[in-house]
């Protein structure tokens, strides 16, 4: 199949050479009004989240969980949030976090400011219901639920390529994440 070049007037779009089968397929999905973007409001759920689309989600309307730092390392903490709050509490926790992390007042919420400007490269705030899985990821001996990650959401800020990138995700089960907001984008405070 020979590389598209030559424009199409009113699609901008191109074609030279290319099969009829194929530009008459083409041409259908062109004409048939196909969507660019998943519809508004709905969850990108997928077991890779590396695949697929990448859309912020709206913030929730709902106060974030109220949280315990279970664990703390030079890169990690770990939060214990109650073992009844809702996907939306840990998202707008995710969001609470992620606001303070680049409004430099992590302090307030009495998690140390300090340690996420130091950071090298990143800091990790893993998010349980709960405490009875959270310390799977640094307690010897078999993890306490199972081989599998048990967090209830994550919020990662900072990367190897640049320092102010961050990424939050809310988990459903095994291997099923929606990521909150494309990691690429800048943050604007309050998007």
């Amino acid at each position: 199949m020979k590389i598209l070049t030559t424009r199409i007037s009113g699609h901008g779009l191109s074609c030279q050479g290319v099969s009829f089968a194929v530009w008459t397929a083409f041409a259908l999905l062109v004409l048939s009004g196909c969507k660019s973007r998943p519809d508004a409001g709905r969850p990108i759920a997928r077991a890779n989240p590396d695949l697929g689309q990448k859309a912020t989600r709206p913030r929730p309307r709902v106060a974030p969980a109220s949280f315990k730092v279970f664990h703390k390392s030079d890169t990690t903490y770990t939060l214990v949030v109650p073992q009844d709050a809702t996907d939306e509490q840990v998202e707008s926790l995710i969001w609470e976090l992620r606001d303070a992390a680049h409004a430099r007042t992590l302090d307030k919420l009495k998690l140390s400011q300090k340690m996420v400007d130091e950071r090298k490269p990143l800091v990790w705030f893993h998010i349980y219901r709960g405490s009875k899985c959270a310390s799977e990821k640094y307690a010897d001996g078999p993890p306490p639920c199972g081989g599998s990650y048990h967090a209830a959401g994550d919020y990662t800020y900072g990367g190897y390529r640049n320092r102010e990138t961050d990424n939050g995700s809310i988990f459903h089960g095994e291997d099923h994440e929606t990521q909150l907001w494309d990691p690429e984008k800048v943050y604007v405070k309050g998007s």
